[in-house]
């Protein structure tokens, strides 16, 4: 049996989505705090926190736990320079309390889900997973502290873990089982969206003077059920005996500027989709790119989804389900 923390979530759920159709078994494992009761789909739920220790260690006592697939974690840039303490607490204590109650009974793998974001602003592109770790704020702090502590405990106690550093997770299930739906939302093609529903009045740019084509950021999207299958890749390497320290970038390879994403919905959704220009944020680099092709090579993965087009679609599919017309 697999326990999925933050199962409930935007990318756990596809997770789950995709162990179970390759044929395993899985808790998932949610606070409900930014997941959502309907988008649990296993019959195996615990509701409740990483940093309740003795919950924790009652839940690998109720369940043949093999691995963990460990989503569970605040993942808002902003939000993190704002209250740094919450950051440091729910991530990396919450991650610390999961790996005592894994060791405690015998469970010593584990996917973790990290950011691109540990990278902070390279100065070569596209990224490779040999880079410098030199984050820009606090939630990638955060990240590399985890990566940092899976390294050690490898060396320690033989504990083997594969960590994977996302780009820009988008799009949704494309039989629409389940999608994005964050509170506050802060992904580029999941607010354009918003816009093309009427949710938003519109899509604010961010700056316009980058040196790019057409002057806005470029970043790399990558489908989430693509991601999803990466996670049971790993999964399956690890239980069959691949041992050590890893980590592999997961993106598409193909960056997209800010109009290209505005443009390609409006081609999408059939709607006009208002942007307005605003000013530069702090700390956006212009372009993010990565090469994923070490977890091609390793893993065998492969990208089913790698048409903007087709990540816009499923969202837009989504959210036209789970928003309304």
């Amino acid at each position: 049996m697999i326990l999925v923390t933050g199962g409930a979530g935007y990318i756990g759920s596809h997770t789950v989505l995709a162990l179970k159709e390759a044929g395993h078994e899985v808790v998932i494992l949610d606070n409900l705090s930014r997941g959502h009761r309907d988008l649990v789909f296993s019959d195996h739920f615990e509701e409740g926190d990483l940093q309740n220790f003795p919950y924790l260690d009652s839940v690998f006592s109720k369940y043949p736990i093999q691995a963990v697939v460990h989503f569970a974690a605040s993942s808002l840039v902003g939000e993190s320079m704002k209250d740094p303490e919450s950051y440091y607490y729910n991530n990396i204590c919450g991650t610390l309390n999961l790996l005592r109650a894994m060791r405690k009974k015998g469970v010593i793998k584990l996917v973790f889900s990290s950011t691109a974001a540990v990278y902070g602003e390279p100065a070569v592109i596209p990224i490779m997973e040999n880079y410098p770790l030199e984050p820009t704020n606090v939630y990638g702090e955060t990240k590399v502290a985890i990566e940092n502590m899976l390294s050690r405990y490898y060396s320690a106690y033989g504990f083997s873990s594969i960590s994977f550093r996302y780009f820009n997770a988008a799009g949704a299930d494309p039989d629409g089982r389940t999608g994005e739906d964050h509170t506050p939302e802060t992904h580029l093609i999941a607010l354009v969206l918003d816009v093309a529903l009427g949710k938003r009045k519109n899509i604010t740019v961010f700056g316009n003077d980058y040196p790019t084509e057409d002057g806005t950021c470029i970043r790399d999207y990558i489908h989430v059920s693509d991601l999803a299958r990466a996670h049971v890749l790993g999964l399956d390497k690890l239980l069959s005996g691949l041992e050590g320290k890893f980590a592999f970038n997961l993106g598409n390879g193909h960056g997209y500027s800010v109009l290209d994403i505005v443009e390609k919905a409006r081609e999408v959704t059939g709607r006009y989709i208002p942007s307005l220009e605003g000013e530069r944020r702090e700390g956006d680099p212009p372009i993010l790119v990565a090469s994923s092709e070490k977890a091609e090579s390793v893993l065998g993965w492969q990208r089913r989804y790698p048409d903007i087009r087709d990540i816009i679609s499923t969202a837009w599919n989504w959210h036209l389900k789970r928003f309304g017309s």
